[in-house]
């Protein structure tokens, strides 16, 4: 008997053995009924018999093992691919969800091994098994990866915005009584204090905007009209006051009207200028330089220092990815974010970032259509 036969002829036989095992898989499966246990099971199984089915070449079938089957990109998900979501949901780890399939694998082998004869054909469903039940595992790993992060992401959202409420309010609290005891001992600790939350608010809200990219949200942008030039130099003002020790210098040139969100933008400088700062030269100068013509502006954030090495180049805009300064603290404090944000607000202006390191001069460039 052919494999993809045996599947259908002994299903209730598989199903029960699936369901035996997947009643292990405490404490997921603690109280869950067949229907539960079983899940998708039948509809995996029909799948992989309707693919023992199909006509193969040796090329296909190299393919396949390598994961380069093509994807039927117009179907609904598998039944691997739903299997995988709802036991994301009910609790299940993914070790116990590649566990499930091992055990498929070993049941249904086991079973048709006590009655099937050995010969060429034989071997080939025994491949073209072992193949389907691979291509089954990719699937639900892959979505039962994406749905644990959606999750993930779901929890950090929450998180951080039921964080906001307390921190407004250690702010607000730390301001009155800053303005209320400037220039005694307490003022210089409430100082402190702010500046404290301040920086947790810098980070917090970092967090909020990878999370909305990590689900595909994006990074919320208001684009209104604004001299770009003054806006900058308005942060540039802050970043020199904020960092004393620091030598920034900022030029503008030509027409920098247009239609930004300026807080945004903002943002995107005092990223650039902190991280040339921690990163650089800390005798050398940071260069702000915007220009602007009829159709877009440039603006150019350029440090001296050590260059950075070609093998981080790719990765710099990379998510939770830092560069260690030496005999830096600041790296404690830094969730790796900063340039990751800087590239998708621009990116959410369509716009471009580029960087480019050589004889001691780091440069990122930042190209902005004006609509």
């Amino acid at each position: 008997m052919r494999l993809a036969d045996f599947i259908d002829a002994r299903m209730p036989a598989i199903l029960a053995q699936w369901e035996s095992f997947a009643s292990s898989l405490t404490p997921a499966a603690a109280g869950m009924d067949a229907a539960g246990l079983r899940d998708h099971a039948e509809q995996i199984l029909q799948a992989i018999a309707k693919d023992l089915r199909t006509p193969q070449t040796r090329q296909e079938g190299s393919a396949k093992s390598k994961g380069e089957a093509p994807v039927m990109r117009a179907a609904a998900e598998t039944a691997a691919q739903t299997h995988a979501v709802l036991r994301a949901l009910g609790g299940f780890s993914i070790r116990q969800l590649v566990a499930e399939y091992r055990a498929l694998r070993t049941s249904v082998l086991s079973l048709w091994g006590d009655v099937a004869e050995f010969g060429p054909d034989a071997m080939e469903d025994t491949v073209r098994f072992n193949e389907a039940i691979d291509q089954a595992i990719t699937e639900s790993v892959d979505f039962f990866t994406i749905e644990v992060d959606r999750w993930r992401a779901v929890f950090l959202g929450v998180l951080g915005h039921d964080l906001r409420s307390p921190l407004n309010a250690i702010l607000l609290t730390s301001k009155l009584i800053s303005a209320l005891s400037a220039g005694t001992p307490v003022g210089v600790h409430t100082d402190r204090l702010m500046r404290g939350g301040e920086r947790m608010q810098q980070l917090l809200d970092d967090l909020l905007d990878f999370n909305r990219v990590s689900l595909k949200v994006g990074i919320r942008v208001t684009p209104q009209p604004v001299d770009l030039g003054t806006a900058c130099l308005e942060e540039v003002e802050l970043l020199r006051a904020a960092l004393p020790a620091a030598s920034i210098e900022f030029v503008t040139q030509g027409d920098a009207q247009g239609s930004w969100d300026a807080s945004r933008i903002k943002q995107v400088v005092s990223n650039l200028v902190v991280n040339a700062v921690r990163y650089g030269d800390p005798q050398g100068v940071v260069r702000v330089d915007l220009q602007g013509d009829e159709a877009q502006v440039q603006l150019v954030v350029e440090n001296t220092g050590p260059s950075i090495p070609n093998e981080l180049m790719n990765s710099m805009f990379e998510p939770l990815r830092r560069q260690a300064a030496a005999g830096s603290q600041d790296e404690r404090e830094s969730l790796g974010l900063g340039l990751f944000i800087v590239r998708q607000i621009v990116l959410a202006h369509g716009g471009s970032v580029t960087v480019a390191s050589a004889d001691g001069i780091t440069r990122f460039t930042i190209t902005l259509p004006k609509r």
